[in-house]
């Protein structure tokens, strides 16, 4: 019971670190889009984590990207010895298996099987499109607490660390919209402006009505694809919510109810 108790909690710390991997195109965790398949930890301190992706034909560049940020996670704990990442049921999972867990230069394989694209311009354009998602539900929710847009221009990083949110959304992405400023080196000093434009540009306050329009437009993309994303794994994987009375006639019709891997529908 100690060693299962144990691997449990090993189990829970890498679920941890995988809430750091996002999809690159939304920005958002692999853990809240469902992709992760499966953590195992064996007794050996070996980590396995398989995931796999809405369609089959996801792009190559987004399953890499992953797959690695999976590996870096992982490996980031003190505890692995060994860590081994699949991807399921996709058109290139052998490349990516074999890339992401051959010990070679993740630049090096990326330019390899992604048709020469270069990994830093690749990263940078999902990080920018992620900076404007942040950027703008901080922005909005500062609006909602009555701050003019001459205040919000010249607001210094100490102050809006100070503010207090009350919505749901301004509380998750505050820490992240700060972290990428850190990580981007646009903000980092108290005094620092904490709204500079991806480029580094100041914003003046007549311009942010049109750096809003823009951001928006950024937003409205991702969460489009976002909910492609959703739609297109649940129709893939049938991940369809059942009564609580169970499977109904309508159910099997639909192909709700997988079969089983004996090849019997379940009952």
């Amino acid at each position: 019971m100690l060693v299962a108790n144990l691997q449990r909690e090993l189990e829970l710390e890498v679920w941890e670190r995988l809430d750091g991997v996002t999809d690159p195109e939304l920005d958002e965790p692999i853990t809240d889009m469902g992709f992760v398949e499966q953590v195992e930890v064996t007794e050996a301190r070996a980590v396995k984590v398989a995931f796999r992706l809405p369609t089959y034909w996801c792009s190559p560049n987004f399953a890499f990207l992953m797959a690695f940020g999976i590996r870096r996670e992982v490996t980031a704990l003190p505890w692995v010895v060994e860590a081994e990442v699949v991807l399921n049921d996709h058109c290139f999972g052998d490349k990516v298996n074999e890339g992401v867990n051959s010990g070679r230069a993740f630049t090096d394989i990326f330019a390899e099987y992604c048709d020469g694209a270069k990994l830093d311009e690749v990263v940078e354009t999902f990080l920018a499109k992620a900076f404007d998602r942040r950027q703008e539900t901080v922005l909005l929710g500062l609006q909602a607490l009555g701050h003019t847009p001459d205040a919000i221009v010249a607001m210094p990083l100490a102050e809006l660390r100070q503010v207090t949110f009350a919505g749901e959304e301004e509380l998750r992405q505050l820490p992240r919209y700060l972290d990428l400023l850190q990580a981007r080196g646009l903000a980092s000093e108290p005094a620092d402006l904490a709204f500079p434009s991806w480029d580094g540009d100041e914003i003046a306050p007549h311009e942010l009505k049109a750096h809003l329009a823009k951001l928006r437009s950024t937003r409205i993309n991702m969460e489009f694809n976002g909910a492609l994303c959703r739609g297109l794994a649940k129709t893939r994987y049938k991940e369809v919510e059942i009564g609580p009375d169970g499977p109904q006639l309508i159910d099997f019709i639909a192909g709700r109810v997988p079969p089983r891997e004996d090849g019997v529908t379940a009952s």
